[in-house]
């Protein structure tokens, strides 16, 4: 586990996941955002408590990590299209994303990361579930990763009255490690 000089990252479960604590995230300088993305890189999924943040302070966080990526079929805020308002209201039965499922991978060239700032929470329930499909694929026997190699999966948005149909790798590397993301949730 690396060690930081600028973050406290504490590690929340054994397969992926660190809370990151001593950070304002609206005040970053360069040395912090890169033990930030370090940490990111080894725990995967990081959380950071008690943040206040701008529209304006959200995306240039976002920019740091790269270009930021417009989803093709969702319209963003109005003075912000780089953000996407997720908004549940009570009594709604349905929730934005409640299958299990990988960000964008209908798209052949997925968001490098999702960033989520939640502004209200319930005091119970609501919970985004992550799981480490690095350590499942790592998991699979030989003769399994030999077999999913070179698969391609087709990703389809089947609540819509609309088909989209896009073609995607069930499996692809991380260029910033040599890990490889496999999407076995959905095919």
């Amino acid at each position: 586990m690396a060690s930081y000089r600028r973050i406290e990252a504490k590690p929340i479960a054994g397969a992926l996941g660190a809370e990151i604590a001593s950070v304002d995230l609206g005040k970053l300088d360069d040395e912090t955002f890169r033990e930030i993305e370090a940490a990111w890189l080894e725990h995967l999924v990081v959380f950071f408590r008690n943040q206040t943040l701008t529209p304006e302070q959200q995306i240039a966080f976002a920019r740091r990590f790269g270009e930021i990526h417009h989803h093709p079929f969702m319209k963003g805020m109005d003075e912000h299209p780089e953000i996407l308002e997720i908004i549940k209201e009570e009594g709604d039965t349905r929730a934005f994303g409640e299958v299990w499922h990988t960000d964008q991978m209908f798209n052949p060239k997925p968001a490098k990361a999702t960033i989520l700032y939640a502004k209200e929470t319930p005091d119970a329930g609501g919970d985004t579930l992550f799981a480490n499909m690095y350590l499942a694929y790592d998991a699979l026997s030989d003769s399994m990763k030999e077999m999913l190699k070179g698969i391609k999966s087709w990703n389809v948005e089947w609540r819509s009255p609309r088909c989209i149909k896009t073609p995607s790798w069930r499996a692809r590397s991380r260029p910033e490690s040599s890990s490889i993301l496999c999407n076995l949730a959905r095919a």
